[in-house]
Formats: structure tokens, sequence, C-alpha cells
């Protein structure tokens, strides 16, 4: 071969190597998400919060899966079946999986996942109740593994979804550390752990070799924005392209739709909201000055005023998606008058002060809660609002038993089953009911988690609602839509209602 030809073959090369590069640079994408919340910890077993399960759905599979049609699939578990009439479940796993480090996936790490969460380190955080029926996780071979359960769980598939049960590996952790952990998580997931800055963002990146196949994102980072107004300004900027619940203020929609560039997304919602109520301490350990706050206040007129119609009057603490909730239920209707004699029945003198706790970063809730209290100023009392920063509120004063006469309560009921909610707010000694205790209500909330058949557990779910109404443990106030603001950039996006989002089929143009 000559020079010329040399030359040219050479030329040749490099215009094809250069063309497959900047094809590769092209479809090269990242996708920037605004998130109200860090959660602190990316451990699963570490926290209940929305706001870890939006970013680390991403980032680990469970041996279940739950999309966005809120069907329940195959995971990390190809399938399953139940044995012993339920107290036993063998697992057949996905073979050729790896960690994002490279550690093989196997019955060992389920094992390891489980004694984990069911042991001294998953008592440490609020997830180990969620799967106490376990009882001991067998291996029969590399891939095969059986569940053995103190009782029947007719959730525990769908718990097997999300939050604590999510796998982890065990060289890794055992390598490096809980607290690495902490803030360096490893799992199976469509994306990466890239780096991680506490109160500022977390950043992941594409996993090429995941099971499911690669994301079409080459990126995807979260930065955490509790001011709602700064996210909306992010986003309207470009430096945002997806701003996910309950970040969006309802009065800022419109600002948001007549953006051109922009648009809002929203679906029906498993979150609900409530007013819970201190019944050991105060004013409120009366049911009867309990249920006069609830009769003083309008949240039909909250919801058509503030909310703008995105959301649905509740008479228990669920979602109208949830199992156990009861459709003859209905709210305690608006009746100041009636209000005011059980105040005045209780001896309850006017002037008297009760404190509202609520999330400080919730622009919309700062709303309804002033609302609240002026309601209750009508029928003579005087409401204070006292603003936390969230992760205080929910780390260091709910569960203390440190709040006022009420407090903001939010709760996802991500697994669509007034269990995950009824248990973890009204069943004595746990993280979210520090001042209730009621042994009627714990029999029942008892006996539904071990009841296999369908009607019979639904008609106790729905006792139960009942039960905490009569009791007014709380003021029901709405099961608002998620809302999500989003650039027109991105594509094949679908607003999820448990606000789960697997970004694997997103792009960005």
């Amino acid at each position: 071969m000559n020079k010329k030809s040399t030359f040219k073959t050479a030329l040749k090369t490099f215009a094809v190597t250069s063309s497959l590069a900047m094809a590769s640079l092209s479809f090269a994408s990242t996708l920037t998400v605004s998130s109200p919340q860090d959660p602190g910890s990316w451990d699963p077993i570490d926290t209940f919060l929305v706001n870890w399960a939006a970013v680390a759905t991403n980032m680990y599979d469970g041996l279940t899966y739950r999309g966005p049609d809120l069907k329940l699939q195959p995971g990390l578990a190809t399938s399953w079946e139940q044995l012993d009439e339920g107290k036993r479940i063998r697992f057949t796993l996905r073979e050729g999986v790896t960690f994002h480090n490279g550690e093989a996936f196997n019955s060992a790490s389920v094992k390891f996942t489980f004694d984990r969460l069911m042991g001294d380190e998953g008592r440490k955080g609020p997830q180990r109740s969620n799967y106490a029926a376990i009882d001991t996780v067998e291996v029969i071979d590399d891939y095969t593994i059986d569940f053995h359960l103190k009782a029947a769980d007719p959730v525990l598939l769908t718990k097997l979804a999300g939050y604590g049960a999510m796998i982890v590996p065990p060289k890794y952790i055992q390598e490096n550390g809980e607290d690495f952990f902490n803030t360096h998580p490893m799992g199976t997931g469509p994306f990466k752990f890239s780096s991680y800055e506490p109160k500022v963002g977390i950043k992941l990146e594409a996993f090429s070799q995941h099971w499911g196949g690669a994301p079409k994102l080459t990126n995807l980072n979260y930065r955490f924005i509790s001011e709602p107004s700064t996210a909306v300004a992010e986003l309207q900027s470009g430096r945002v392209d997806l701003v996910i619940p309950p970040t969006i203020p309802i009065g800022m929609i419109t600002t948001i739709e007549k953006d051109p560039n922009l648009t809002i997304a929203t679906t029906i919602s498993p979150t609900v909201y409530a007013l819970r109520f201190n019944t050991r301490d105060g004013i409120t350990k009366d049911e009867r000055v309990r249920k006069a706050l609830i009769y003083g206040v309008d949240r039909q007129a909250i919801i058509d005023s503030i909310l703008g119609g995105q959301a649905a009057p509740i008479a228990s603490f669920q979602s109208a998606i949830s199992f156990g909730e009861d459709p003859t239920m209905k709210p305690l209707p608006y009746d100041p008058s009636k209000a005011m004699q059980l105040l005045k029945a209780a001896g309850i003198q006017p002037g008297t002060k009760l404190q509202i706790d609520i999330r400080g970063n919730n622009a919309t809730f700062n709303e309804v809660s002033q609302a609240v209290a002026s309601y209750l100023q009508v029928i003579g009392l005087n409401a204070t609002i006292k603003p936390y920063e969230t992760n205080v509120l929910l780390n260091d004063i709910i569960p203390a038993g440190k709040t006022g006469e009420m407090f903001q309560q939010s709760w996802g009921g991500w697994t669509l089953d007034y269990d995950n909610t009824a248990y973890f707010m009204y069943h004595t000694g746990e993280k979210w009911n520090p001042y209730d205790s009621d042994p009627e209500l714990d029999a029942l909330l008892e006996s539904q988690r071990s009841i296999t058949d369908r009607d019979k557990r639904e008609e106790i779910l729905k006792s139960i609602a009942n039960y905490t109404s009569n009791r007014a443990l709380e003021m029901p106030l709405y099961n608002l839509n998620a809302i999500f603001g989003v650039s027109k950039r991105v594509k094949n996006f679908t607003p999820v209602p448990d606000s789960r989002l697997r970004l694997t089929d997103v792009t960005v143009e």
C-alpha cells in the first residue's frame, strides 16, 4: 500500500471514529430533578420518606417490583409460590445479576439483607416492624430461597417492592461499614451512585449492565431544593427538568402552565394530609375537644379555595385507592355551633391557646394551616403555628412526643393498603404514635395481619377506619393529587401515584 492510500485509510478511520464519538455524545443526556428533601441516609432500612424512594427506586431493586400501573411484577425474583397456608414463600431468583460494584447477586444477598433488616441494625430504623411477619430466611440453593413467616402477611409481597426490602450487597457493607453505606449506596438498580453532597444533591449514572436493560439517560442528578418558589424558578430557567411532589404550590400551577416550555402532570395519589392530635397532653386529650376542632374547620372550603380542586376530602387517614377505605364513611361536617357546644361541655375557655406544628418547607400546607388557625379562632381558640425543618419534625419532635396539641402528618400509604398506614399511626409503641395506647385498637390492627381472606380482612380494616374516626385521633384533611412540574424537553415521563419514579425510559432532548 502506498503512502497516499495509507493516508486515505487513516483519514477514513478517523472520520468513522469521530462520527461514533459524536453520536455517543449526542445520545448522552442528563435529567436534573428537584426533590424537596435530603433523606439523610441512603440505606434502605433507615427511612420511610417518599423523597428517599423517589431517588432510591433507581439505585435498588427488590424481589418484587410495582410499576406505574400499580401492578406487582417480578423484580430480582422471577417467580414465587406461597406454601404452608401462606406461612412460607419460596422465591426463584434472577440469575446473572450483579451489584454495581460487580458483586454477585444470589440467595446469600437476600438472606443478608433480611437478617440485617430484622437484626440489630434494623432495630435502629423505622422499617423493621413493617416486615415483622418474617421469622427466618432459608437458603435452598444459590437462586432459591424460602421466607418462613411467623404468620401469614397478605401485604408482604407488595412490601418487598420497596423501602426496607431493597436488596443490598453483603461484602460491600461488611468491608466498608454501615456509616459509609449510608452515604455511598450500592444496589442492583438501573442507575448507580456517583456522588452525594448532603443538603445539596445526589448524582447517579446509568448502569448499562442492569438486568432490565440500560437506561436511556446517561446521568440522573437530584438537587435538594426545599423552597418551592426556588424549585419552580429553577424549572423555568432550565436548570431543573422535573420537580417532584409535594413541591409545587397550588398557586404556581397556572404560572407553570403558561410557560411554553413547561407543563404540569398530575395523577391520583395515595398521599393524605391530616392534623394529628396529641391525645396525651393538653386540651386535645379530651375526645370532645378533638371532635370540636374537626367540626370547627371547613375542609371542603380549604380544598376549593387553597388547593384549586387538586384534592379530595377524606373521612379517614387514607385515600380512595387504599385497600380498607370505607366509601360509606363521611367526613364530619363543618358545624361551628356544634364545635362551640363541645368546647363548652369540655370546660374550654374562650381564648385558650393551642399549637400546630408543621413542616416549614411546604408552602401549600402553610396556607392550609393558616386557614385552619383562622377557623379555630372563629370557635374561640387561639391557634399558633410552629414551623420546623422537615427532618427535625419527623426525626426529633414527633417520635419523641414533643409536639403541640396538633401536628402535621402526611402519609403516602405506598403499599395502597390501609395496614401500612394504620399500624404505624395507631399501634402502641410505633414511631408515629408517640401519645396513644388503645388495647382494643391494637387487637384489631394485629388481627388483620394474619388473615389471608381478602374480604374478611377488608372488613376489619374498615372497622379500624371507623374506630379511629370515632375516637377522633386526627383531623382528616384531604387526599392531594401528585403534581409534577415538567420541562417539555423531557420525553416518555409517566407521573406515578406513589412518587416512586423509575426513570429508565425517560429521555431529555
